[in-house]
């Protein structure tokens, strides 16, 4: 279907919403019954590590955000299961509840009280406008409340501000290294890896290895994370900037020369492309470190994707990079564990530098493999950003080789990334 049809179809949808009825109370329950109907007739998925690490406290919100389809339904259904099968569960981004409205919690809240369940799982609730409200409402009403949503910006704003004190906070990203090798139960090593590399973790792509299923992501998430939510006109641009960025992992990007490339007036408009990207999780842009927020902004950031999988679907072979997508590889590791992630550039560069509590306190290189020619660069550029930032120890992560090196008192430690990661 034509692209632009399809996302006139979708104003037209939404504009017809605003003049929306309200839901009966039947339809409402017949909805929710077949969605957990549903729920029980589903195959048992792979148990996610994040399931365990999942804050679980009564009278507060848990929020789970994340990529769209990197598995956060499936996480409730697992808790839903094991721990919790009573409860109340609604996914609001059903066709079926396209004119749900706030107004229209009353009826839930009846539905819920005959449940008699004190456990509440709200799938993409942020659709809802005012919709954090309700949640903290439910929190202070003694219900144990478990939210999921396709967008950063679930805690921003308003949202933040009337949850505060009573939210707690997780991220789910696409399948981890060990959830694909339990997944196709395979070995930790090189082949491995190289097979993570080019398949990525988005499970539904790996259950069926079609590669229009992460196309069809890939649409969404620009069409009805990005375009509609921001009534954005140019759909063009936006999906040929997204591909550009893409394919163009590991390398630096800037608002003002992207801003001649794709023929954009405002260097603005292009970063405010990249806050959408960034925000439905799509996109990572890494700043240079600097003590200075200023100096960080003007200058390039190194862009990354959620999945290596999605970035070899989009890249044409002729420019596939193994070096930049490995890059690609190390980076979400490091997401999966920490929120402040610098590079280091001055007289030699240095991949990643982890900060936490105001303290770069890792270095790290990702090199696919070390040989003779760039040995020293990686060596130099790792041990200039260690004496910067007082580090005694860094690494560099490789595909598969193992080593060790010492200067001044510094000490880098080479590992396999089957290892690291």
């Amino acid at each position: 279907m034509n692209n632009n049809i399809r996302y006139n179809r979708k104003i037209i949808s939404l504009q017809h919403n605003h003049f929306a009825i309200m839901l009966q109370k039947q339809y409402l329950q017949e909805i929710m019954i077949s969605q957990k109907e549903t729920i029980v007739r589903k195959d048992k998925s792979l148990s996610r590590e994040q399931l365990l690490l999942l804050p679980d406290v009564k009278n507060f919100a848990t929020i789970v955000s994340g990529i769209r389809r990197c598995g956060k339904s499936t996480l409730l259904f697992q808790m839903l299961r094991e721990k919790y099968p009573q409860a109340v569960y609604i996914n609001f981004d059903d066709p079926r509840l396209v004119d749900f409205e706030l107004s229209d919690t009353g009826k839930l809240d009846e539905l819920i009280a005959e449940s008699r369940s004190n456990v509440l799982m709200f799938d993409e609730i942020q659709i809802i406008k005012g919709w954090e409200r309700y949640v903290r409402q439910k929190s202070e009403e003694n219900f144990r409340v478990f939210v999921t949503g396709s967008n950063t910006s679930l805690l921003s704003g308003e949202s933040g501000t009337s949850l505060t004190g009573r939210h707690l906070s997780s991220e789910l990203f696409p399948f981890s290294y060990n959830e694909f090798c339990r997944f196709f139960s395979l070995e930790k090593n090189k082949e491995s890896v190289l097979k993570y590399l080019n398949k990525g973790g988005f499970p539904e792509y790996l259950k069926n290895d079609v590669p229009e299923i992460l196309m069809m992501l890939l649409d969404d998430i620009l069409f009805r994370d990005i375009a509609i939510r921001y009534n954005l006109r140019d759909i063009k641009t936006l999906q040929r900037l997204t591909l550009f960025l893409l394919s163009n992992v590991g390398n630096y990007v800037s608002g003002n020369k992207l801003k001649n490339t794709f023929n954009i007036l405002s260097t603005t408009t292009i970063l405010e492309y990249f806050s959408h990207l960034e925000q439905c999780y799509l996109l990572n842009f890494v700043p240079l470190f600097d003590y200075s927020l200023k100096k960080q902004n003007i200058n390039p950031k190194k862009i990354y994707a959620i999945d290596t999988g999605l970035v070899e679907i989009v890249t044409p072979s002729f420019k596939s990079d193994a070096g930049h997508k490995f890059e690609n590889l190390i980076f979400l590791s490091l997401r999966r564990q920490y929120k402040e992630i610098y590079y280091y550039k001055n007289k030699g560069e240095c991949d990643f530098l982890i900060m936490e509590k105001g303290i770069i306190h890792r270095a790290i290189q990702a090199c696919y493999h070390l040989n003779p020619d760039n040995l020293q660069r990686e060596l130099s550029g790792l041990y200039e950003a260690m004496q910067t930032f007082d580090l005694k120890n860094g690494f560099i992560i490789t595909l598969d080789q193992k080593d060790h090196f010492e200067k001044d008192g510094m000490s880098v430690e080479v590992l396999p990334s089957f290892l690291f990661l």
